[in-house]
């Protein structure tokens, strides 16, 4: 099955638009200079996240864990016009990195970097958003997602990551962290929130994609 997943994901790859000069770069760089590099999207999801973001054409859109910036990049290419990005990290050690991609992308204009706790900063940003890119803290993702929903539009969408987590939220596994039960506990919020039309889909860790209707 593993063998299978591979190949179709080389396969995926080799079909899709290549990743460009800037965003090879930073995933070298975050491969060879950060401690968990998986936490980068990556080309699949960071291309998705660029069509997604090209098809709403947002004016504001809220990335909560900018981590090297691969994701900001890649969601930052589909704003509007006079479209602006935040992205919110609580560690600063990587924001070097990521503000010297950022430049490299042609993108220092439209992406805004905010160091600290999400949950602190978010309400002070007085903004309606278009869509939120959910990235963060595992175990903060539920207040994530109500800090979120406060500050996103009437019809507006919020994509959560890592929403599989490893297929530890499957029921009946054993010896959940505390970053697998906050992932479960907000699997669980989401499918019972009539606010919001949602789906998950088995795309990389999983993603759960949610539009907003009331």
């Amino acid at each position: 099955m593993t063998d299978n997943f591979s190949l179709i994901t080389e396969y995926a790859l080799r079909h899709s638009t290549a990743e460009d000069s800037v965003l090879n770069r930073l995933y070298r760089e975050t491969n060879l200079k950060t401690v968990y590099p998986h936490m980068l999207s990556g080309h699949l999801q960071g291309k998705l996240l660029e069509m997604i973001s090209h098809m709403i054409r947002p004016d504001r859109v809220l990335e909560i864990g900018t981590f090297t910036g691969y994701s900001a990049i890649c969601l930052a290419r589909g704003l509007s016009e006079n479209g602006l990005l935040h992205t919110i990290d609580i560690n600063d050690e990587l924001t070097e990195m990521a503000l010297k991609y950022f430049g490299q992308a042609g993108l220092t204009e439209k992406i805004i970097v905010h160091t600290g706790d999400a949950r602190e900063i978010i309400p002070g940003l007085r903004e309606n958003f278009d869509l939120v890119f959910i990235d963060g803290d595992k175990e903060q993702y539920l207040e994530y997602y109500q800090q979120s929903m406060k500050t996103i539009k009437t019809g507006g969408f919020i994509i959560a990551d890592n929403v599989l987590w490893g297929g530890k939220v499957l029921p009946g596994y054993a010896g959940r962290d505390k970053e697998t039960a906050g992932i479960a506990e907000f699997n669980r919020f989401i499918a019972d929130d009539p606010r919001v039309e949602k789906i998950l889909l088995p795309f990389r860790d999983g993603w759960f994609i949610l539009r907003k209707i009331a």
